[in-house]
């Protein structure tokens, strides 16, 4: 059974660096939980973040607060640990939060704090899609369930 790596604040935790979450209310999502498939993690955290924390983004390759602390390093070590997991639970498939400048899988905000979005990934996306994960996020809970079932139909 393919698990998949999915964030945990879109399962209801309060990991977000405003304290809030984004969980997603799903029948797909309840299924996998139900069958075991998910494994959660929140990078921010694993990184060593409090929750709450200061707002955050990608500027030049590097993560800055909106206070301008870099705190780059703290999201490369939260992207190691997912990677970890990704390794452990031989996982192919990540579902990860849209935007953020951890998990971001096709836009992120642009580093200037003004709501302004680009074309991007995340620092966790970004390493698991170099090895070779393929990462969505909550708007495509339907081509993760396709993909999965790719993935299965191939194992059997």
């Amino acid at each position: 059974m393919e698990k998949i790596l999915v964030s945990a604040c879109l399962l209801g935790a309060k990991v977000r660096y405003n304290g809030s979450d984004c969980a997603q209310h799903s029948s797909l999502l309840d299924q996998w939980l139900t069958e075991g498939r998910i494994i959660t993690v929140c990078p921010e955290v694993a990184g060593g973040l409090a929750t709450p924390r200061p707002p955050a983004e990608i500027r030049h390759g590097k993560v800055f607060t909106k206070q301008g602390k870099d705190v780059t390093t703290a999201f490369h070590k939260g992207a190691e640990k997912a990677l970890t997991l990704i390794h452990q639970h031989h996982i192919k498939i990540a579902l990860l939060k849209a935007k953020s400048p951890s998990c971001g899988n096709t836009e992120i905000y642009d580093g200037t704090f003004s709501d302004t979005k680009i074309s991007g990934q995340g620092i966790t996306a970004q390493l698991l899609i170099k090895h070779g994960i393929k990462v969505f996020n909550e708007t495509q809970l339907n081509e993760v369930a396709l993909f999965l079932a790719q993935l299965e139909n191939k194992l059997s």
